[in-house]
């Protein structure tokens, strides 16, 4: 007889108990977050299906999706919000986040003196109301009584001020920078918790092959950290996505001046609550609502699927 065959009586499996109290502790944050999310969420999605059909809520399918894609009283104001969301994503991307990793870099350096003070005065408007930020820039830039003329004329170069908030071809790159310059804190903190995560065993085999400075830091220290700077890019773009207070604080629900800075958050705010003399449509600002929420479905998606894998591939 095999050992296989044979079994010994006084060994039983192992059975594993449920651990209830996990359960216990996850629902009241499961049950918060199913109200405040997931059903608005479903609830929004079901009603961008919807229309309003002699007084009546009807089902439309995807025709309010047609009608804001092509109807010209919306698509004109749609795509509009559109390319300025875009625009205002690719400036984060292009200044905010190299700079943050920058700073990350130069704040790791284990001989710079003051470095806590620097990461602390960098990351504090992070925490700063987006409404005091949004007043203080406005009261800086303001042609009247704004500092931003005063300074520039003291270093001679007042010649270069001009009215940024207020001309439609600088507008929305003055409000990015706003933001770039409140939110930069974030990329800098994460980058440089990633960079204090690298084996010191690394960084010493670098130096024992000449390899230091900035050299070190192109071939050793930013391949190791790319799976940060990808999380720090979905976030910046889901943010971006879901931009609105800023917007609304330092230009208005209209992102003047002639929707020069309207982007998706202010559009779906005029559209589904009414501004001015505009009623609000419940079923097209679902409709703005769900498109917002697709656009950020389809890059959070083509990040996890596509980008993270080929990461995982180059770093394994």
């Amino acid at each position: 007889m095999s050992d296989t065959d044979s079994t010994d009586p006084a060994i039983a499996p192992v059975r594993r108990h449920i651990r209830w109290h996990v359960l216990v502790f996850l629902a009241p944050a499961f049950l918060v977050y199913t109200a405040v999310m997931i059903l608005p969420l479903i609830e929004t999605l079901r009603l961008s299906l919807f229309n309003m059909v002699e007084g009546q809520l009807s089902f439309v399918g995807f025709n309010n999706f047609r009608v804001l894609f092509t109807d010209p009283r919306l698509s004109a104001d749609f795509w509009n919000a559109l390319s300025n969301n875009v625009i205002f994503f690719i400036i984060h991307m292009l200044v905010q986040n190299p700079i943050g990793i920058a700073l990350a870099a130069m704040l790791s350096v284990p001989s710079l003196r003051f470095a806590g003070f620097y990461r602390s005065a960098i990351f504090v408007p992070t925490l700063l109301s987006f409404v005091i930020v949004g007043f203080i820039w406005k009261l800086i830039l303001s042609p009247i009584w704004g500092i931003a003329p005063s300074l520039m004329d003291w270093v001679g170069l007042k010649w270069a001020f001009s009215p940024w908030l207020g001309k439609p071809e600088s507008a929305l790159i003055t409000v990015s920078l706003i933001s770039v310059w409140q939110y930069v804190g974030i990329p800098m903190m994460l980058i440089y918790a990633a960079l204090l995560n690298i084996p010191d065993e690394v960084l010493e085999a670098a130096e024992c092959d000449g390899i230091t400075g900035w050299s070190q830091f192109w071939k050793i220290k930013l391949p190791l950290i790319l799976p940060s700077i990808g999380i720090i890019s979905v976030l910046t773009f889901v943010g971006n996505f879901n931009a609105f207070d800023l917007i609304y604080t330092v230009q208005g629900a209209l992102g003047g001046p002639n929707g020069s800075t309207d982007i998706l958050g202010t559009l779906l705010y005029r559209t589904f609550f009414g501004f001015q003399n505009q009623l609000g449509d419940r079923s097209m600002g679902a409709t703005i609502a769900a498109v917002m929420f697709l656009i950020i479905l389809a890059g959070v998606s083509l990040y996890l699927f596509v980008i993270q894998r080929r990461m995982r591939r180059y770093q394994f």
